[in-house]
Formats: C-alpha cells, sequence, structure tokens
C-alpha cells in the first residue's frame, strides 16, 4: 500500500491502526511545535501548543513502539529516534518553570522537535522529492542546531539578570 508516494508496510490490522495513530500524532505534534516556537513565550498559546506537542509526542513514542516491535528489528533504528525524542520532551516539559531553566528547556524541546523531523526524513526521506537529496544530518547542522541557538540566545537578551 502506499501513501503519497510513501511505502505502508502491510503487517496487520494493528500495525496499520498503529501506523495511522502514529501519522496523526506526527503531524499534530509538527503542527504544535511551529505554533509553540513563534508564539510568545510564557503566554496561553505557547502553554496550550506546547502541552499538545508533549502529547502528541507521548502517542507519536507508543505507536511507534507497537510498529517497532512489529517490524524489529527492521525499524530498531527509529525505536532509538523515538526514545530520544520522548526523553528530551519530557525534559524540556520538566525544565519549564524552573528558574533559570529557559535555556535548557528550549535546548530540549528544540533536540526533541529535530528528532521528530530528523526520524520522519530517515524513515520516508527516500521516497520523497527534493528530501531524498538530503543526507540525514543535514537537518541537525542546516535547520536544527541554527534554530535551537537562535532560540536560547533570544531567551537570553530578554531575561533579566538576577
Amino acid at each position: 500500500m502506499d501513501l503519497l508516494g510513501i511505502p505502508i508496510p502491510d503487517e496487520g490490522p494493528v500495525f496499520l491502526v498503529a501506523v495511522a495513530a502514529h501519522i496523526v500524532a506526527g503531524l499534530t505534534s509538527v503542527a504544535a511545535g511551529i505554533v509553540a516556537m513563534v508564539s510568545r513565550k510564557g503566554g496561553r498559546v505557547h502553554v496550550g501548543f506546547g502541552r499538545v506537542y508533549v502529547v502528541g509526542i507521548t502517542v507519536v513514542f507508543a505507536s511507534m513502539a507497537v510498529l517497532a516491535a512489529i517490524r524489529w528489528p527492521l525499524d530498531n533504528h527509529l525505536a532509538i529516534l523515538g526514545l530520544i525524542a520522548l526523553v528530551a520532551t519530557l525534559f524540556g516539559f520538566i525544565n519549564r518553570r524552573r528558574h533559570g531553566a529557559d535555556r535548557w528547556h528550549i535546548l530540549a524541546m528544540g533536540v526533541s522537535y529535530v528528532v521528530l523531523l530528523t526520524a520522519f526524513y530517515v524513515d520516508n526521506g527516500p521516497f520523497l522529492p527534493i528530501w531524498n537529496l538530503l543526507p540525514a544530518w543535514s537537518f541537525w547542522v542546516i535547520v536544527g542546531a541554527p534554530i535551537i541557538v537562535r532560540a536560547i540566545l533570544r531567551r537570553q537578551r530578554r531575561t533579566p539578570e538576577v
């Protein structure tokens, strides 16, 4: 079976339900992450979409665990990326309100977001136009790292020293 040019393995109904949940949660996480990134930090929009992002990443991880278990060891690399994304998300969520922890929150959530996109690329990039020309590390070096560093630096300039 194909979905927009991406092959979906036929591993049975449990696999297909997990894939559907995984896709919906992944798209939700990507969208919620973007809104949280561009909204005013600490505002209702940022907090609300940040919570949606955390729930989305949790569902992405849970569905990935099902998918990886069914297709082990073919998807074990995706299980590792999923675990990294979940741990980074939870670390960022825990550090969201601690005094002086803004940079850790931004770094962890940024890493989580970039790992989410990297896992998508690693699994689906070879089937997508333009994406199939980029190496997986490009998301870290070209996209992820500059965004994370910029966010941390902007936050430091806005936060008065105590």
